[in-house]
């Protein structure tokens, strides 16, 4: 069977140089034309996510435009605007991909509001809410190897796809023929036609305002002096952070020169995720070199953003996405309150996996902490709930663990230009007083205990490697742990059953230990591995380590 669609693509006139010569070069190996013809890219809430190539198991133009056209299908039928908004990062071929997606709704009789250069993952929310959009579509593979690209959906409210909508719009992708079934217009002709038009700067300026109107303490950046650096990895933050940081009062910017402008290639670090040491080892020997008071490094997409902050000592610390979590948190929480402008009955939200430190410091401040599962949609349900209740304004923080942030309800998915405004601020803030971000860490340490959150990976590559996840969770769940690491599991939570957890249903397990640690088992959505996620607390931050690392080692047999 897959032969035979190797066959065809071999013999179609394919418009992508790029495509023959990897088809002519795989003739005959079995393998590799299995791996590229076997299956397909799925689509899910996720939308889709896969290697740039030849093969319906591969991001390229004709994939893009069967997945559109299964969007397109679905748009037709939900009436409104008829409006589809479109975004792209700086990945290879991320702004061909986006043109040809556009080709296909104009072609379908769909407008499309697109940018006219690279924007990030909050930008696209914005627009499609702005222009009240039925969908909106962000071409990026977010943090993922340059090998790698992806086309996220969104939804009329800004928010990823729901699992209902994009049920249907992959049954329509499945009744549309990879090669010759999507409808098809050029770019050009699109904007002829007056159905492809670009976003206006009336959109960009009210989606920097709506952030800007989101300072805590505004004026105190002009004056504090703090001296940044600032990596938007060769991806789509360096336009809307440097402006945002510019307008509040943040001038003293370097930016890492060999990651500053677009390139898709990542050439300086494999992986270009702020997550990991080395994606920001070229702007900490930055720091270290100017004595800057904080680094901060936006992901591809730039909704995504990690630190590391000046200790005392003159040394950098990187800072994890459960930290930085919990500091915004506490900063905005303590600074509303001191300034008068937190609302009535307060609502921060995160998501299961992240740190039950924020649920110490919500509840110091007064503050309702939700918590959602994992993925920002899930947050973005919260603020619509909101939103429908006329309460909109009681949201004021959401976080994920994974370096997700958002403080205000104007997108509905994490936002890395929002969270960068708001760490250089409290870092601006703690400086204006004699303090630091590091210091003000500590403080939090010592007045709610010393939690340690860590999160580990098993990988499980190839076309076996879902099936082998998906044994491994069975059997979690029909052989449950008694203890891990000779710490007694107190009790599981198993998120496949809402009617126990309140929640949708999700494939997630977590066990309480007993002492208060507790792990948590949950398959990646986009990349074939198991993420553990753990939580230890201890007296100091070496028991607390000791802990963790014991509970690791009893999990590796299990992931063997």
């Amino acid at each position: 069977m897959y032969q035979n669609e190797y066959k065809r693509w071999l013999e179609f006139g394919l418009e992508d140089p790029d495509l023959r010569p990897e088809l002519s070069k795989i003739e005959g190996n079995d393998e590799e034309i299995k791996d590229r013809f076997a299956v397909s890219l799925t689509f899910g809430t996720a939308g889709l996510r896969g290697v740039l190539g030849a093969g319906t198991n591969r991001m390229n133009i004709y994939v893009v435009r069967q997945a559109t056209q299964g969007l397109a299908n679905w748009v037709k039928t939900q009436g409104g605007t008829q409006t589809v908004a479109i975004s792209f990062d700086s990945r290879l071929k991320s702004d061909i991909f986006s043109k040809t997606a556009a080709g296909v709704l104009a072609a379908n009789g769909i407008n499309v509001r697109i940018y006219d250069a690279l924007m990030p993952v909050p930008a696209l929310s914005f627009a499609t809410r702005y222009y009240k959009c039925n969908a909106g579509i962000m071409v990026t593979a977010s943090h993922n190897p340059a090998k790698y690209n992806g086309y996220k959906a969104y939804g009329p409210d800004g928010c990823q796809m729901t699992d209902d909508a994009a049920a249907i719009v992959y049954s329509e992708i499945q009744k549309t023929d990879v090669l010759t079934g999507a409808k098809y217009m050029s770019f050009a002709e699109g904007v002829e036609k007056g159905l492809i038009k670009f976003v206006g700067d009336d959109c960009k300026d009210e989606f920097y305002k709506a952030i800007e109107e989101r300072q805590v303490r505004k004026g105190l950046c002009k004056s504090a002096g703090l001296k940044l650096v600032y990596s938007p990895l060769n991806g789509a933050g360096l336009v809307p952070v440097t402006r945002v940081l510019n307008d509040i009062g943040i001038t003293d910017i370097t930016i890492v020169p060999e990651q500053e402008y677009p390139n898709g290639y990542f050439t300086t670090c494999s992986y270009p995720n702020p997550e990991i040491f080395a994606a920001l080892e070229l702007g900490l020997n930055l720091a270290k070199e100017s004595g800057a008071d904080l680094m901060l490094a936006t992901d591809p997409d730039a909704d995504r953003v990690g630190i590391a902050m000046k200790c005392p000592d003159g040394s950098y610390e990187l800072v994890s996405g459960n930290e930085v979590g919990v500091l915004l948190l506490d900063y905005i929480s303590a600074g509303r309150i001191e300034k008068g402008t937190m609302p009535k009955n307060p609502v921060a939200v995160k998501s299961i996996v992240s740190t039950p430190l924020a649920d110490a410091v919500a509840k110091n401040y007064g503050v309702e902490l939700r918590s959602v599962l994992t993925g920002f949609k899930w947050i973005g349900d919260q603020i619509a709930g909101l939103e429908a209740d006329g309460e909109v304004d009681r949201f004021i923080f959401g976080f994920e663990e994974s370096y997700g942030y958002l403080a205000g309800p104007y997108v509905r998915d994490k936002d890395a230009v929002i969270a960068s405004m708001l760490i250089c601020e409290m870092a601006a803030y703690y400086r204006s007083i004699g303090s630091s971000v590091k210091e003000r860490l500590e403080e939090i340490y010592k007045q709610y205990g010393r939690y340690l959150n860590k999160v580990d990976s098993f990988e499980f590559p190839g076309l076996s490697g879902m099936d082998k996840m998906a044994s491994i969770m069975q059997g979690l769940r029909e052989n449950p742990p008694k203890e891990f690491g000779g710490y007694a599991v107190t009790k599981v939570t198993d998120y496949k059953k809402p009617e126990e957890t309140g929640l949708p249903s999700s494939n997630v397990l977590i066990y309480a230990l007993e002492g208060g640690a507790t792990v948590v088992v949950r398959p990646s959505g986009t990349e074939p591995k198991i993420k553990a996620y753990f939580t230890t607390l201890g007296k100091d931050l070496a028991e607390a380590e000791a802990q963790k690392n014991k509970l690791f080692e009893a999990l590796k047999p299990i992931f063997a």
